[in-house]
């Protein structure tokens, strides 16, 4: 399983030692997300270019990249020309699959 990139060596330090923490049971599972917000990248800002990019690097329609994403067509036709933008669980769903392709949300 791949990680996030960290914001630096020391925030991926910092994050790799928490980890080991959480997974020996030294901390629980809300400090370990606390340690995950505060070490790791955010996720990028989807703007019309770059899911229309994405789509068609995938070879996807709108209609299944809408599937994928669990929304409707109009949605991510309007993320296209730019009427709206991905809201958050959006653009995380589009970030997974940027990062670690389709098969990943499938």
């Amino acid at each position: 399983m791949t990680t996030p990139k960290a914001k630096s060596r020391i925030m991926e330090a910092v994050h790799e030692g928490a980890h080991d923490l959480y997974r020996l049971g030294f901390i629980d599972k809300r400090k370990m997300q606390k340690y995950d917000v505060l070490c790791l990248k955010p996720v990028q800002d989807y703007d019309a270019a770059k899911v229309k990019a994405l789509r068609e690097r995938l070879r996807l329609s709108q209609a299944v990249l809408a599937s994928v994403l669990n929304t409707s067509t109009s949605t991510v036709r309007k993320w296209e020309v730019g009427d709206k933008r991905p809201s958050g669980p959006s653009q995380k769903l589009l970030d997974i699959i940027e990062r670690k392709g389709l098969e990943a949300v499938l």
